[in-house]
């Protein structure tokens, strides 16, 4: 199989790697907590940007569009921009039982945004095959929140220091902090908020 992925498709893979690898060295950090570990998940986010945008034009270069390179981006998002983000989050203090549901909550939004635009590309698309404009925000826009708590972290505001504190709700905790993964979740969601492809 991978003598016909072409070379857009491997960058691809190389998105998904980096989110990847962000989810176990976050992981690892719960057991060996060493700043480095976080400093590098952290980074590790945007590099899987640089990634996904880099595929993007890759493809458009050599005419490699495919259904199964679309199909295999938003896999990759949905790990980069999705599960690694929410990881990130619990890993530096989002651990109450709201904030687990709203994490879970922001990676079903993500999810479900990837296949709404992944079914309605073609009808939003122009004469060219372009799309136009976005149906809520992009999934890589998550970006925002792991800058949100790389800065966090240097300024040591993590666990129960996060910004605002943590809320016990009947039991549950909820740092509401974690509201941001929800807004941004509602916003991936959104058929009304419009943002145009650049």
């Amino acid at each position: 199989m991978l003598r016909d992925y072409h070379a857009a498709d491997l960058i691809t893979l190389a998105n998904a790697a980096s989110g990847m690898a962000a989810v176990l060295i976050m992981m690892s950090y719960l057991t060996s907590p060493d700043g480095w570990r976080v400093y590098l998940s952290l980074a590790l986010v945007p590099a899987a940007l640089f990634f996904d945008v880099l595929d993007g034009r890759v493809a458009r270069r050599r005419g490699e569009h495919s259904l199964f390179g679309q199909e295999l981006d938003s896999l990759a998002d949905i790990v980069s921009f999705g599960v690694a983000p929410a990881a990130l989050a619990y890993g530096l203090g989002l651990r109450g039982g709201v904030d687990g549901i709203i994490l879970v909550f922001f990676v079903a939004c993500g999810i479900s945004r990837l296949a709404r635009y992944n079914v309605t590309a073609g009808q939003l698309s122009d004469s060219a095959g372009k799309v136009k404009y976005f149906e809520g925000t992009p999934i890589p826009s998550s970006v925002i929140l792991v800058a949100l708590m790389a800065g966090c972290f240097y300024l040591d505001r993590t666990g129960d220091n996060l910004p605002l504190g943590r809320v016990d709700l009947a039991g549950a905790g909820l740092h509401p902090f974690a509201l941001l993964f929800f807004l941004n979740g509602c916003a991936m969601i959104s058929k009304t908020l419009k943002i145009p492809k650049l």
